[in-house]
Order: C-alpha cells, then sequence, then structure tokens
C-alpha cells in the first residue's frame, strides 16, 4: 500500500508543481522530437508523471489507489516489496513505446498522463480476480466485462482518433498488465480460468 500511495503523492505533487510552471510540463511531457534527436528518453516515464487537468488527475490516482493496493499485495508476495514499483515504471514506459513509435517523426504530437500504466494495473489485477466488481459511473459492472467493452472502445476509437485520448497507450497498457502477470507467474492463467468458470457478482 506504501507503494502505491508514495506514487499517487508523487504523481499530484509533480502535475501540480508543472500546472504552476509549464516549462516542467514542456520538459516532462512525451515530446517525439525530443526522444529522437536529443535522445531524453526518460521522457517516455516521466510523462506519467504529469497530467492535463483535475480530472485527469483524479480519475487515474483514484482507479490506481483501489486497484494498486491489491496489485501491490499480489506482487510484494510473489517478487518482493519493490515489486510494484518496478511493474508500474515498465508500465509507463512500455505502454509509451506505440505513442511514440507511431508519432516519432510528429513534431506537433505530445502526450501525457499515467492512464497506459494505470490500465496495467487494472488489467493485472482482472486476472487474478475477473468477477469482481468495477463502478463505472456509479454503476457496478464485473471487472472481464468491463475489460471486453474497454478492448473494444480502445481499439475502435484508437483507429478512428480525433479525440485526443491516447488510445494507443491504454490498449499498450492492457497487454503488458496481462503479459507481465503471465510471464511472472504462468499458474495465474489456470487461477483466471477456474474464477471465470465460476461467475459471481460483488
Amino acid at each position: 500500500m506504501f507503494v502505491t500511495l508514495g506514487i499517487i503523492v508523487v504523481t499530484c505533487a509533480v502535475t501540480i508543481l508543472g500546472w504552476k510552471n509549464p516549462r516542467l510540463i514542456a520538459r516532462l511531457i512525451l515530446w517525439p522530437p525530443a526522444v529522437r534527436k536529443a535522445h531524453q528518453y526518460d521522457r517516455l516515464v516521466t510523462s506519467g508523471f504529469i497530467h492535463a487537468d483535475v480530472a485527469h488527475l483524479a480519475f487515474n490516482m483514484i482507479t490506481l489507489f483501489f486497484f494498486g493496493r491489491i496489485m501491490e499485495q499480489v506482487l510484494g508476495q510473489l517478487i518482493g516489496p519493490v515489486g510494484f514499483a518496478l511493474f508500474y515504471l515498465s508500465a509507463l514506459l512500455v505502454s509509451s513505446l506505440p505513442s511514440y513509435l507511431k508519432h516519432r517523426a510528429d513534431p506537433n504530437y505530445r502526450s501525457l498522463g499515467a492512464s497506459g500504466a494505470v490500465t496495467s494495473v487494472l488489467f493485472a489485477f482482472i486476472l487474478v480476480d475477473p468477477w469482481s466488481l468495477i463502478f463505472v459511473f456509479f454503476l457496478p459492472v464485473p471487472a472481464i466485462v468491463y475489460a471486453v467493452f474497454y478492448v473494444g472502445y480502445s481499439i475502435y476509437m484508437d483507429r478512428k482518433g480525433g479525440d485526443n485520448i491516447n488510445h494507443s497507450a491504454h490498449l499498450a497498457g492492457a497487454i503488458y498488465g496481462v503479459l507481465f502477470m503471465l510471464l511472472l507467474e504462468p499458474r495465474v492463467l489456470g487461477h483466471f480460468l477456474s474464477v471465470l468458470a465460476q461467475p459471481r457478482f460483488g
């Protein structure tokens, strides 16, 4: 729980500092020319510690709070106390890569936010407890049902474009969260299928 809270505190602090200092945002944001030409590869991770507005920040951090605490315990048992921190930071990196590769020649492209990494956490959690209820706009939805619609919507909107949301990061994050858990503990697949075969709501 302490790692999750630490990530939330740091993310909120850096974001607020960035709102007060646009130069900080400019340095941390994912901007392909800075990565490709200036070799500022840290932007692939630092862009996840800044957010566009209060709603963007709140949604990501609330989601991280609820599911991060559980995954911190799970990963702590599997790979030790730094497990969740390594997972989260690597998820920031991996979820940024598709957007960077897709827009590496576009000087007008910029991306920020922790959505990709938070999605990794959420989908890793879904492998552990697929029938757990997730509240979407105050409506209870089974996690696995939410996952199916989330992926479908992200694929559709990624192809359609035009809504200023980095759906590529969401998809990459979802895939990474699942693969990370499967590679770390292959038995989680059997657990997932066993739980999935016994639907429960709550």
